[in-house]
């Protein structure tokens, strides 16, 4: 009987099927404590600048006394920045399966109108038209069904609402593409992994970016999922995407 590495099992999971939600819960759950650390390094602090654009596309200052939903929340950047803000009024929901994940990021919202919940992204415990406005950054690609999962955004978020969808990509210009992919295959998973003291989430990393639609792919699936006035920009000459539309009113 022949045993699966952990290498062949995280390039298993970065291609989708039955396996992936149970492998990105552990590895997350795992990497907690070194997570944001390594996304700063790794990005080069790039990140920071991608989330800022993100939150923006959000517009929650047409409603800053909603209630926002952070899904795949992780270590909850996403939330404390809203919540930080003196203009926001609300509540932000930090939703996300791997609770260590939420555990490591308990310090950034104390005091702040943030509420964490582990919750799997695909089954939210929320009602129908219940959110002001939802943003998932760098976790759609971590969904094991993101057709459904797109469709779950879209079910919790009210009338009139943003949903905005912020993730890596794959640069078009091969003057920028051959490097990244050296950069993004070679040099991220073995620094990930000295960093870390994880096997394979660095190589998961790559391998669920090459399986995860194009700009105009994800842009065309969040239509057929329902999200109206579809739009997306690359950021850092491709190497991220931002997405956003609404549910329509």
């Amino acid at each position: 009987m022949s045993t699966v590495t952990e290498e062949e099992e995280a390039l298993s999971a970065a291609a989708g099927g039955r396996a992936k939600r149970a492998y990105v819960r552990r590895i997350f759950s795992e990497i907690a404590p070194r997570y944001d650390f390594l996304n700063h390094v790794l990005s080069a602090n790039i990140d920071r600048g991608w989330r800022r654009r993100a939150i923006a596309a959000l517009e929650w200052r047409r409603n800053p006394r909603g209630v926002y939903v952070d899904l795949c929340a992780g270590t909850l950047d996403i939330g404390a920045a809203i919540a930080r803000d003196p203009a926001f009024a609300g509540q932000v929901i930090g939703a996300d399966f791997a609770e260590p994940m939420l555990r490591a990021g308990a310090a950034k919202t104390r005091a702040l109108p943030v509420r964490p919940i582990v919750a799997d992204a695909l089954r939210l415990p929320l009602a129908d038209e219940s959110c002001a406005g939802i943003i998932v950054a760098f976790g759609a690609r971590n969904f094991d069904d993101l057709d459904a999962g797109l469709r779950e955004m879209l079910r919790v978020t009210a009338p009139g609402g943003r949903i905005v969808v912020l993730d890596c990509s794959t640069p078009r210009a091969a003057a920028v593409r051959v490097p990244y992919h050296f950069y993004f295959h070679h040099v991220l998973p073995v620094i990930g992994r000295l960093v870390s003291g994880h096997r394979t989430a660095y190589q998961y990393l790559p391998g669920s970016v090459d399986n995860f639609p194009d700009g105009d792919s994800l842009a065309r699936r969040m239509r057929d999922a329902g999200i109206a006035n579809v739009k997306w920009e690359p950021l850092t000459f491709g190497i991220s995407a931002l997405h956003y539309g609404e549910r329509a009113a």
